[in-house]
Formats: C-alpha cells, structure tokens, sequence
C-alpha cells in the first residue's frame, strides 16, 4: 500500500514547485527588510500581531535572514505537537516570512506562492494521514487521493486563499476498520481532515476548504469512489469543469493513484477536437460573472482585483479559453500557472507575444496587491477599502497614497480589460435567420442564382428531418439558419454551387455534432471563407474533409498557414502521444498528424500563402518523419518477439520524388528496404529467425504501418517495385546484395532512378555505407552510345504505354517533368558528375558545369509548381473551372491560366531544346504541336 504520511514523492513535488520558482525568478533589487518591518507593523494589522506572537521569526527578519525564517516555520511543522497545532503554527509563520519578504522585495510573487502551495500539500497530506492512523492505527494510511484545483493546483495560492480539493477514494485499498464500509469511512476521513485545517482555534486556522468543485456536489458526499468519478467526467461534466481541470494536479494522498486518474480523463478536459460548444459556455460565464459583480467598473474604492473589469479573473479566463481551444492538439500548452500558460501561448503563436506580455505583467501585479490586501487583517477580500484604509494598503505596498494606486490599477484592468473584451465579443454583422425550407428560402436560393431553387430548398430542408444525425437537437438547426445565408452566399460564387453544395452535404454528414461545427464557422468568418473555398476549388480535399471533419480543428490556429518544421520537428509531433500508448494508438497518431499537416499544406496551396515548391518540400519532410515513426514503431513491436539481429539494422532508402524531397499531395513513397551487417545467423529474441528472413518480415511490418488504413483511416501507398528483381525479388536485402545487383545485374532505368536516391533511416554509419555503395554504381564509367539508345528507347516505350491526361499535365506532355528528370540523369550518368537527389541542385550543378542550358532551370520551378498545385487544383489535368484555374495560375505565379498556359508552353520547348543538344534527337513534329 501506498504511504503518504511524510511521502518522498509527494515531498519532492511540492518542493520542487518552489524550487523552480526560486530559480525561474532571479533577485533583481535589494532587499529593504527595515521598510518592509515597518511598514507592516504600520498599516497590517494582522502582520504586526503576527511579528508580535512570533519574536523569534521577527528577529530573523530583521536581521535580514528571510530563508532561515521560512526554514524555522517549515521546523514548527514537525515539531512533534499534534498535527493541528503544529500545522496552524507553521502557517503562521509561514506567511508572516513571506509576507514580510515579499515586501521587502526579496521573495518575487512566484516563490510566493509556491511556498503557500507547497504549505497546502503538506497540511492535506498531514491531515490526512493524522485522521487515518487515529482510525487505523496499525495500518499504513492508503486509498484517498487529493486533487488540487485553481489557484492551489497551479502552485498560485495567496495570503489568504481558500483551497478547492477533490477528495477521491478507493474503496479497494481505503485502510479502515475491518467492520467500517469504504464510503463511511472515506467519509469520516474526510470531514475530519477538512474539520481539523479549516477549523477557528485559538492557534487560528490552517486553510478553509471548500469542497464544491466535487462532482455533483449539491447531492454527492464530500469523498467520491473513484469508479464514480470518473464515470461522471467521462459522460455527465460540464464545461465549466473543464477549465476547472486545466490547473489539477494530485497534490496529497496516494500521489501515483491520483496521477493516473487525471491521466484517465485527460480527454475530458484536452479534446483534440474543437468544441466550441463548450468554448461558448466558458465565455458565457465570464460575461455572467461580470454582469453579476455588482462593484465598480473601474478601479477605485469597492473595486474587486479579482472579478472586476480587467481583473484577476479576466487574465485567468483569457488563458484557459485558448488552452481548451487548443490544448487538445498541442501538449505543449497543457501547463497549470496562468503565467507559464501565456507564456506557452505566445510560444506556440496562438496568441501574440506583446498581449502575452501585457497580461502577464497584468496578472502578477494584481495578484501582488490583492496580496497586500489580504496582509491587512488575513481575511480573503479583493475588494479596495476606502478612505484612510485605502491610503493604509497603498503605503503598506510602498505607494504615496491611495490615489496613486488607484491611478495604477487603472491603466492595468483596462490593458486587461481591452483584450479580454476582443476575447468574448459578439459577432454583431452575424448573418439574420433563415428558415431551413419554404418559400423563404427558395426565393432567397433563386436570387443567389442557385438552380432549380424550389428543389434544393427542400432538399435543404430535408437535412433537419432526422436524415442527417448531427442536425437532430433544436440548437444545432437553430445554429443551421443562423450559419446558412452566409454559407449559401459563398456557395452562390463558385462556378458549380450544386457541386459546392454536394461537398457540403457530404461534410455535414459525417460531422459528429454540427452544433460545434456551426459554432465554430459562425465565430470565424474568415474560417467560413476557407471552409468555402476547399469546397469550391479542391475537390481532393473536400473529399477528406467529408471523411474527417474534425480537421476542420486545425483550421482555427494562426500556424495553419505555417510551414511545418524540419522532420526532427515533425517527427516529434508524431512521437507525443500520451504515455503507455500501445502500437495501433501510435499508429493512428502517425496517421491523424501526417493528415492534418497535408490538409494543412493543402489549403496553403489553395490559398496561394506558399511557393508550391516549398509546400512539396514540406510534403516530403512529413512523410519522411511519418515513415521514421512508423518504422520505429513496427522495430519495437517485432523485437518484442523476434529481439535484434547483433550489428544489423534497417535501412529505408527512398527513391523518386521521396527521393528527392519534393512530394505532391498524391505521391506514393517510393523506398527499397536493405540492412547491412552479416546476414548469417539469427535474431536474440524469445521467438528467433534468420538474418534474412527476419529483416524481410520487418519490412513487411514497416510497410504496413504505412500504409494498413487504421481507425484514423489510411496514410501513404508505398511502392517497392524498385528493389533488385523488382516485384519478384526479396521485400528486403543486404548492403552486400544491392551493391551486387546494381553492379552486375541492374538496367540503365535502375541507375537513373539511383540518382535520387536517399537513405532516411538508419545510423549514421549506416547511412553512410550505403551513399558509398550508391556513389560507387554512379561513378561508374558508361559507353555514352549504350546509354543513349537506353534513354531514348526508355522514354519512346513509356511515350507508348503512358499518354498524357490533358493540357495542364506538367509530367507526361512531352518537353515536361519526364523528359527534363530523363535528361538530367542521362547527363549526370554520362558526365559522371552532379549526382544529388534534389532535382533542382542537380540541374544547377549541370548548368554551372555548362552542360545544361539556363533556362532550364526555371522551366523544372515551373513545371513542379504546376505538379504540386495541379494535383489539388485541377487533378484530372483537364481545363479547370474559372475559379480553380485562377487558384492554379496565382499558385504558380501567373496572373490567369492561359498566360499561365503560354508559360508552361515556353518552359516545354527549352526542354525541347536541351534534349535535342544533349541527345541529338528532335521531338516529333507531333510532340512539337502539342507544345505550341
């Protein structure tokens, strides 16, 4: 059983929360401990009786010794008195030291209040552990599980702060007398403990507990089983306990057991799915706390620091809105302190880094003068005094008068109060109501220019009728009129509105609450005109959205129209799955990343915000990451039975455009599979088999973790078809036997295809051996007569088998990306030289070298951009509508199609040229018409 009375782990936590705190926030002015005495024995009543009932804590502050007096109260604790007087002394001295050096300007707000947090975790953990051991005396206290929320959760308790605990317990491991049941005595534990720190004696009080934010806490006990808790975060919460969860942490008790617990709703309270629902209540309580704070508007006498415009609350509010919001998708934003949270917000470019700054600003000097209101007389106001008091507390926090700080509390509520206002604003120019059918709505679709205006309006109007699911409650087709006139407007402009309207439908059924969804566009008009244009202008990406309308979610970020990072970057987005995830959770995180960031890519490339080529880039690093995680993966689940081959690995070389790091959003991922090592012997493992076999049978499994569609749905088609003896040779071979076989058996396509080729995974020294191998085959000398009948007879054979599919189609048109990739590996097997797997630094290395004319360089840019954007924009490569085409020609960096069209035509005929003057060879007359 776990003990938790003086528990190390639970020691450290606590400590460590101070600790950082120490270190975080280095001393940036000397300390006055003289005017910090005086002042508190001036104007805080409570201090100064305080520093008279304590003269041993008073003499260490006045010799300036204020770590000595927090070391003196921590030793009042375990002093050997009974745990309720002892608690209730260390409190005392606790704040009296810090109280006293947090005016002295020696201890920063942030020890502060870690130290009182630090206290609280104590004080539960004593309580506790003192109540049990009175019960059960012979047993080890074990079973009840304290949760800390709000301020105390985030280590940011104040003077004066109540603590807000969830008391959980388990009825299997509860220690209690053998005739008592495990409810009676959770609850006997727990009315005792809260009894002894929040009862008034005359050694005062440790903490008032308040105990509301338990489930249910109008009709539930003051311990919960923990079965039942998590049965009510999982099905019957509210939104408000979301936000309430940001900040938990297990602070007392079984630490590991509550540990778990919040790691079992962690998808409660971090949705990687939006919900603005729930979003919508959180701000709609924050306009209710204001509209029913009944003090000032404005600082001033009666001016509540904490729940007054621009207050505590506001900045609280601020962060936690956009930690639900997003927290689901970025782990990196799940931190407890208000502080640490903006800052993790202008971090990951949520929020900008001047608001984050303001409000941190903000916070920590209302959370320091609401100290200095509770110093006064220990109570847990946040209300300003009036009169002769107010001037008392502003000398207290070393300020002329009242009126100075009430001058400066001015100026930062309404730096607070502007941005928190931007927060919760209305969208007043929201479009009016229309009704879902009837003549209304039909007359409105014919003046919008839809066809057959009665038919779709009761087409439209069918949606609610229980057909689609997610239009089934009142609120989400109430949500549906409000969203739609602006909705059917967007529509209306694009060159087919029924097709747009198809798309729609198609996205509207498969969204698992429309309510959310409809909440979400109708806050962000400028996500409505994105959602509007993937449904006009790229089907391919309609059609995902129709699968998954949850990437919807990755819309709403300010790093949608970002590049993603390097694969390192990427890969670890893969990696940062929730502790214990087993192989098929890894894998579906593989899967739900890699598409997000290709829908994301997608609408970069639709919305014209990147150069294609660096959203093909892009699109290479994420497969690469993907198969680097993918991989890892599948090697840890088979050497749980099969173990490792001693000084082999597998290496992945990719080929073709994985090859050469430039993939389109329909690329599959050309790669061969080899390990190097001795191929003799076997695997380590409980289940072994031969070097051969076993690094065949990964392969597979590395395959499959591509490609298998999981419950995230499918990830990349990978195609091995290049690997020696193609699709009749072995999944996977030797360094040794691909070098033979490139060296004694491969055709000139093979070593054409060799020229970007890549390794992406394995050892450096891995790595490196088979770059040398592959340097080797390609330095080769060649007959320069053989190779060229090769190359021509290559490229008439797939001219033959492989036409091209229509006007825009950059690789197969003759003079397009074939001839020019043809080209270049001819010249690079025949020179000998500018061997790189980057298309485009091997064409600048050729035309450096004076073998390949300059503009050849711009006509492979354009051609690729035209591959990248073409495959969204216009994937059947015929004549697109008017709005894809202008999308494709702005993409590419035309000002319309056809002068894009005249473009593509001058890039083709210098491709014509460069064949002709490195292979002799015109194309025909044919060729040559389809060019001009």
């Amino acid at each position: 059983m776990a003990r938790f009375s003086q528990s190390k782990r639970v020691r450290a936590r606590a400590r460590a929360c101070a600790e950082n705190a120490m270190q975080a926030l280095p001393q940036t002015m000397a300390a006055d401990w003289t005017s910090a005495l005086a002042r508190a024995r001036a104007n805080a009543p409570f201090l100064a009786h305080a520093l008279e009932r304590q003269p041993d804590v008073a003499a260490l502050l006045a010799d300036g010794q204020g770590e000595e007096a927090i070391a003196w109260a921590r030793d009042l604790g375990r002093s050997g008195f009974p745990a309720p007087v002892a608690l209730r002394r260390e409190k005392l001295a606790l704040a009296t030291a810090l109280a006293i050096g947090d005016l002295a300007g020696e201890f920063p707000l942030a020890r502060v209040v870690a130290e009182l947090s630090d206290f609280a975790d104590r004080a539960l953990d004593t309580a506790f552990a003192s109540v049990m051991h009175a019960r059960v005396p012979e047993a080890e206290p074990a079973g009840m599980i304290v949760l800390a929320l709000g301020k105390h959760g985030a280590c940011e308790l104040n003077y004066s702060s109540d603590i807000d605990p969830i008391l959980l317990y388990d009825p299997a491991l509860l220690s209690r007398r053998e005739r008592d049941e495990p409810a009676e005595a959770a609850q006997r534990y727990a009315r005792e403990a809260v009894r002894m720190l929040s009862e008034v004696t005359p050694e005062g009080y440790v903490f008032r507990v308040d105990l509301r934010l338990r489930p249910a806490s109008e009709v539930s006990p003051p311990a919960i089983p923990i079965g039942a808790a998590l049965t009510h975060y999982e099905s019957s919460a509210l939104a408000w306990e979301r936000a309430a969860f940001i900040k938990a942490r297990a602070a007392a008790g079984d630490v590991p057991a509550g540990e778990r617990f919040l790691a079992a709703i962690r998808p409660f309270v971090w949705r990687r799915s939006l919900d603005f629902g729930a979003i919508g209540d959180i701000r709609r309580l924050s306009v209710r706390i204001r509209a029913s704070h009944a003090g000032p508007r404005e600082p001033g006498p009666g001016y509540n620091v904490k729940l007054g415009r621009g207050g505590i609350r506001e900045v609280e509010f601020f962060a936690q809105t956009h930690q639900l919001i997003h927290g689901g998708r970025d782990p990196s934003l799940r931190v407890r302190g208000t502080r640490a949270a903006l800052d993790a917000l202008a971090a990951a470019g949520i929020v900008g880094a001047d608001d984050a700054r303001v409000l941190g600003e903000a916070y920590d000097r209302l959370r320091t003068i609401e100290h200095r209101l509770q110093m006064v007389g220990d109570q847990q106001t946040h209300s300003l005094p009036d009169g002769a008091s107010l001037d008392a507390m502003a000398r207290l926090d070393g300020l002329a008068d009242g009126a100075a700080l009430v001058r400066e509390l001015g100026a930062v509520t309404a730096a607070v109060a502007a941005r928190y206002d931007a927060l919760i604003a209305e969208d007043e120019s929201a479009p009016g109501v229309v009704v879902s059918g009837g003549d209304g709505l039909a007359r409105r679709l014919g003046e919008l220019g839809f066809s057959d205006p009665d038919r779709l309006a009761e087409r439209i109007a069918g949606w609610s009728d229980g057909r689609i699911r997610a239009l089934r409650s009142e609120p989400a087709r109430a949500a549906l009129d409000a969203l739609l006139p602006a909705l059917l407007e967007r529509f209306a402009a694009a060159p087919d509105p029924d097709q747009a309207l198809n798309r729609w439908e198609r996205v509207l059924g498969a969204a698992p609450s429309a309510l959310n969804l409809f909440n979400l566009l109708l806050q962000r008009p400028a996500l409505l005109d994105q959602l509007a244009r993937i449904l006009v202008l790229a089907p391919t990406l309609a059609d995902e959205l129709g699968r998954r309308p949850e990437l919807l979610d990755i819309l709403i970020g300010q790093q949608a129209l970002d590049l993603p990072g390097d694969v390192t970057e990427i890969a670890a987005m893969m990696f940062a799955g929730e502790e214990g995830d087993d192989y098929e959770r890894q894998l579906d995180r593989i899967r739900r990343v890699t598409g997000e960031l290709r829908f994301a890519l997608g609408l970069q490339t639709v919305a014209a915000v990147h150069d294609p080529l660096d959203i093909g880039k892009a699109l290479s690093r994420t497969a690469e990451a993907a198969l680097a995680v993918a991989q890892d993966a599948a090697v840890a689940e088979f050497e749980r039975a099969h173990g490792k081959v001693p000084g082999s690995e597998l290496v992945v070389l990719g080929l073709g455009r994985l090859g050469g790091g430039t993939l389109t959003h329909a690329s599959d991922l050309d790669v061969v599979y080899l390990f190097g090592g001795d191929y003799e012997g076997e695997s380590d493992g409980r289940r072994p088999l031969g070097v051969t076999h076993y690094f065949n049978r990964l392969a597979q499994r590395v395959t499959a973790a591509l490609s298998v569609p999981t419950a995230e749905g499918a990830l990349y088609e990978v195609d091995t078809r290049l690997r020696p003896q193609g699709a009749q040779g072995p999944l996977a071979v030797s360094f040794g036997s691909f070098a033979r076989y490139q060296r004694e058996e491969a055709w000139t396509w093979e070593h054409m295809a060799l020229a970007r080729a890549r390794p992406l995974t394995g050892t450096p020294a891995a790595r490196d051996e088979l770059r040398a191998i592959i340097a080797g085959e390609l330095e080769r000398p060649r007959d320069p007569d053989t190779l060229r009948g090769d190359v021509l007879r290559m490229r008439a054979e797939m001219a033959a088998h492989k036409p091209p599919q229509g006007p825009l189609d950059a690789k197969l048109l003759r003079g397009g990306l074939v001839d020019l990739e043809f080209l270049v590996h001819y010249l690079q097997l025949r020179e000998r030289t500018a061997f790189d797997p980057d298309l485009g630094r091997a064409v600048d290395m050729l035309v450096e070298a004076g073998l390949a004319r300059p503009g050849v360089r711009d006509s492979l840019a354009l051609m690729t951009r035209m591959l990248i954007a073409g495959r969204l924009l216009a994937p059947d490569l015929s004549q697109p509508t008017q709005a894809a085409a202008a999308a494709l020609a702005e993409a590419c960096g035309a000002p319309a199609l056809d002068a894009l069209l005249r473009m593509f035509a001058d890039a083709r005929q210098e491709v014509a040229a460069a064949w002709a003057d490195s292979l002799g060879e015109a194309l025909a007359e044919s060729d040559l018409g389809e060019i001009e």
